[in-house]
This record gives structure tokens, C-alpha cells and sequence, in this order.
């Protein structure tokens, strides 16, 4: 049977090499936790079973959440698809007519959450060449008004 030592050190190796296959970041610090439980019981070679799991569980999810701290600082924002309401107020051109029964389409002259094209769901008639002012976003649709003056 092998040692504490070297199935630590084995099975972080066999979670690193996990890790290179998915890439997702999220494997590699249980891997390496394991291969410090490994140092761990090379440093005090009687160490029980019991703080060994628990040195193993506590590495693992404070290495885990200092990573996803730090990984969410660095993160760049994408936003491709994603509204964050600057669209909201944004004064488009209605190309088909839009009624509380029906869709209609707006266009804008500088894209719209990457669009210049969008359906238009609104609870006025609006008629092609009317200019409509966004409200709201509502999955795929942009719910619109008549622009104030």
C-alpha cells in the first residue's frame, strides 16, 4: 500500500493533469492543495488522516475563494449581449409599424447592444419614420415609446 505521502502527491499530480485538460482553472487548486498535504506529511510525517483531510478541504476552498476574489477584479467586462441600461433612452427610427398587437422594427444610427436593427414591441402605434426612444429591453424585443419632445 503506499504511504499518505506519496498518494497525496499522486493525486494532486493526476488533478493538475485534470486541470490541463479542461483549462477551467477551477481543478488546479485542488491539486494543488493535495501536493501541500503532500509537503505537509513530508515536513511532519506523523500527521492523522483526519488533519490531513482537513488541511486538504481547508487549502482547497481558501485557495479556491482567494482565486475567484482575485479573479473577479480581473475579469474584463464583456458585454456582448449583456444590457447594463445605457441603451435605455437611446432614439431609434421605426422601419415597421409597431402596435400593441403587432411587432415592428426600430433602427438606430450607432448600434444598439450590437445592432442596428431590432425588433420593437410597444404598447402605441408607431408608424414607419416615427422616432421611438427605448424603455426597456425584454429578451430579444426592445420595448419602445414615442420619443418626448
Amino acid at each position: 500500500m503506499l504511504q499518505p505521502l506519496w498518494s497525496w502527491a499522486i493525486l494532486g499530480l493526476l488533478l493538475l493533469g485534470m486541470e490541463m485538460l479542461t483549462g477551467t482553472f477551477y481543478i488546479l487548486w485542488f491539486g494543488i492543495a493535495a501536493l501541500c498535504v503532500a509537503l505537509l506529511i513530508a515536513l511532519f510525517p506523523h500527521l492523522s488522516t483526519a488533519i490531513q483531510l482537513l488541511a486538504f478541504s481547508v487549502l482547497s476552498l481558501a485557495s479556491l475563494a482567494v482565486w475567484r476574489l482575485k479573479y473577479a477584479k480581473t475579469q474584463p467586462q464583456l458585454r456582448v449581449g449583456q444590457s447594463r441600461g445605457e441603451e435605455l433612452g437611446r432614439v431609434g427610427r421605426i422601419t415597421q409599424p409597431v402596435s400593441p398587437s403587432s411587432q415592428g422594427r426600430i433602427e438606430f444610427t450607432v448600434p444598439v447592444l450590437g445592432s442596428r436593427d431590432w425588433i420593437a414591441i410597444s404598447e402605441q402605434t408607431l408608424q414607419p419614420g416615427d422616432e421611438a426612444q427605448v424603455v426597456r429591453v425584454e429578451g430579444n424585443y426592445l420595448r419602445v415609446e414615442r420619443k418626448q419632445h
